[in-house]
């Protein structure tokens, strides 16, 4: 097994490599640019950006237009071109792409994201603030999900075909219809004040006198207000898990060992959670990682915009729209590596919870 970790560990290079050339060449194509968009600024195309304008400090290893003519940009016509020089070279894009996707990866082997264009603070910093929102949504959907779901999928798989299992089946099928988002907006029209119930808050983590309550205040408090979002995100997770789980047990009940311990006089009880439940359970804990992973990207823009909550999503969003390339290149290549030991980790976690299964026998 040591060495099976230690070829998957050494596979993750070239894919991080390979992810974030292919990303860095689209870029070179994509229109725009941080210099555009400072020239729209100034030729008052783009008002917003100038209350977020900040240094553009030592984070030149990215991509963008390069060149010193102002005409390679569109807008620049009648400016200094010494002054688009000056623009190109604090952002570094004065320099052939090759060179700058070289200092990117250096840099990036060493966790150095440099600060972002627009906001003056270093990338790490700013992913950091914008964590805690994501976490909280992930872990908290995750568990949920996996609370309703392992139960639920385990009672509609004993009762495959009964008159239970054909409508809550119903049910899982229309929250998985459902988006995400739409949902948030159902709940917020009932019970966030939108036409029917103030019951819950509609926007942040915590109340404003947070800092001044119980330890038990806070943790209500808290739970308060991620009620609704955590709600919303967890129902197309929820739907999967349900369907999911009732699978694998069907599988499991019709082997041939289940009727062999049936025939031994075990109690179905014995034979379900004795025998069936480890090997049953065994795709869907071992998912539990990525799914935990998964609850950063799938729906979390829309739901943190909708409940303004500051996260990686409405983050990664608005970097990808003013061009922070920092910004960008960062949180693809921290969630790139993360996605890949994730990966690695439920592939752990399958021998685990099954001894039988061996990955060191397997070509990577």
């Amino acid at each position: 097994m040591f060495a099976y970790i230690i070829r998957r560990l050494a596979l993750m290079v070239p894919t991080i490599f390979g992810i974030m050339l292919i990303s860095f060449v689209i870029i070179q194509f994509a229109p725009g640019g941080p210099v555009e968009r400072i020239i729209a600024q100034m030729q008052g195309a783009d008002g917003g950006l100038a209350a977020r304008m900040g240094g553009g400090g030592d984070t030149g290893a990215l991509s963008g237009g390069g060149g010193g003519d102002g005409g390679r940009y569109r807008g620049a016509q009648g400016l200094d071109p010494a002054f688009i020089a000056d623009l190109e070279k604090q952002f570094g894009f004065d320099k052939p792409a090759p060179e700058r996707f070289v200092k990117m990866i250096t840099d990036y082997a060493t966790f150095n994201f440099g600060k972002s264009y627009f906001r003056d603070v270093s990338v790490l910093q700013l992913i950091g603030e914008k964590l805690p929102v994501s976490i909280t949504l992930g872990l908290w959907m995750t568990l949920l999900s996996y609370a309703i779901s392992i139960p639920l999928g385990i009672a509609k798989a004993v009762r495959d075909g009964s008159r239970f299992d054909v409508w809550t089946s119903g049910v899982v099928i229309v929250g998985y219809a459902i988006p995400s988002f739409l949902f948030a907006i159902l709940l917020i029209v009932f019970f966030a004040g939108g036409s029917f119930w103030q019951i819950f808050p509609l926007r942040g983590l915590t109340s404003e006198n947070f800092s001044d309550l119980s330890l038990v205040g806070k943790a209500a408090d808290y739970l308060w207000h991620i009620a609704l979002p955590v709600l919303s995100m967890a129902l197309g997770a929820f739907a999967t898990s349900t369907l999911l789980t009732k699978n694998s047990f069907l599988d499991e009940i019709r082997k041939q060992y289940v009727l062999t311990a049936r025939m031994k006089g075990l109690t179905e009880r014995q034979v379900l959670y004795g025998h069936v439940f480890r090997n049953a359970m065994l795709i869907v804990i071992a998912g539990f990682p990525g799914a935990f992973i998964g609850a950063f990207f799938a729906g979390s823009l829309l739901i943190e915009t909708i409940f303004s909550l500051d996260g990686l999503g409405l983050l990664s969003f608005e970097s990808i729209v003013n061009r922070d390339y920092p910004v960008v290149f960062a949180n693809l290549f921290i969630f790139s590596l993360l996605g890949l030991v994730v990966n690695l980790l439920s592939d752990l976690t399958y021998t685990w919870i099954d001894p039988r299964i061996d990955f060191e026998t397997r070509e990577v």
